[in-house]
């Protein structure tokens, strides 16, 4: 009888020993995913519009890509390496840091797209941090008619792309995408202020009297310039993109709006499928479907 009794104490032994070693797997499991499905919330964009298009990355020829590197980590941004190649992300936008081999000149400064702008919840704080971090920040009013405004302030790349930084004080994030801000003669601005809401499905309005156009993750805003602008293709500032849901379908739409491609439909190393479009005053755009990123890279590594 005892043994009998030892034999079924044994067994009941070894089946809770296996559920306990299910748990702990399926516990790990789904730790793991959770881990996964974090760092995939992370690097979304803003959710499509209507028209299936979202503000995707600008796309800057680095001649410096480490200097340019730190300067975006110290401002809280996310390394990925899709593909080997170095690609940062903020809440809206991605910023790719190389172009292959081309190396851009000329500063956004003098181009169509002037500057663009990001907003965080706090400047004065965030100007600390970077300063601390070795980022060089100019303060508000300076550029371009000077003053000293502390809900504003800018930082240029090492290769010259100005950065206008506003504020938030109600956005639970520190800092996210807001804006890309054109400089176009008098008589271009409604044209283009229609055409980015027709091409891209936008809302128009205005900031500030100044035409702007909302899409998902970014504010595009027209500001008149005394001359023509130099097209962006070549600058450091070579382009910007946008994300779209169904790459096939937004060709097809931009075709039949008498859009050109600047060069077939092609697939990118890192498997997003891509093309490009000029406007009609020289912003390079890209429309990118994008492929699956993977994790962030440890800002350490």
């Amino acid at each position: 009888m005892d043994n009998w009794r030892s034999l079924i104490v044994r067994q009941l032994e070894i089946q809770l020993n296996r559920e306990a070693a299910v748990k702990t797997n399926v516990f790990v499991a789904l730790l793991f995913v959770s881990t996964l499905t974090a760092g995939t919330a992370a690097a979304q964009s803003a959710p499509f519009n209507q028209i299936g298009v979202t503000m995707g990355h600008w796309h800057i020829a680095s001649k410096d890509v480490e200097a340019n590197k730190k300067l975006f980590l110290a401002m809280g941004g996310k390394l990925y390496m899709p593909g080997g190649n170095p690609l940062i992300m903020f809440p809206g936008l991605f910023i790719n840091l190389n172009l292959g081999t081309e190396k851009g000149d000329g500063a956004t400064v003098g181009s169509v797209v002037n500057h663009v702008g990001f907003i965080v919840d706090n400047v004065q704080q965030r100007v600390a941090q970077w300063k601390a971090a070795g980022v060089t920040v100019l303060p508000g009013g300076v550029l371009p008619a000077g003053g000293n405004r502390l809900d504003q302030a800018y930082v240029v790349t090492p290769d010259g792309v100005r950065m206008e930084i506003l504020e938030d004080k109600t956005q639970s994030m520190p800092i996210r995408n807001e804006h890309i801000h054109l400089s176009l003669p008098a008589a271009e601005v409604p044209k283009a202020q229609a055409w980015y809401a027709k091409t891209f499905g936008g809302k128009t309005g205005t900031r500030n009297d100044q035409p702007i156009v909302d899409l998902p993750g970014v504010q595009m805003r027209f500001a008149q310039a005394d001359t023509k602008q130099a097209p962006t293709r070549g600058r450091v500032l070579d382009h910007i993109g946008f994300d779209v849901k169904d790459h096939a379908a937004f060709v097809k739409k931009l075709e039949a709006e008498g859009i050109k491609l600047d060069e077939p439909v092609r697939k990118s190393p890192t498997g997003s499928t891509i093309t490009y479009i000029t406007d009609p005053w020289g912003t390079r755009i890209e429309i990118v479907q994008r492929a699956p990123l993977g994790p962030p890279v440890l800002a350490t590594q």
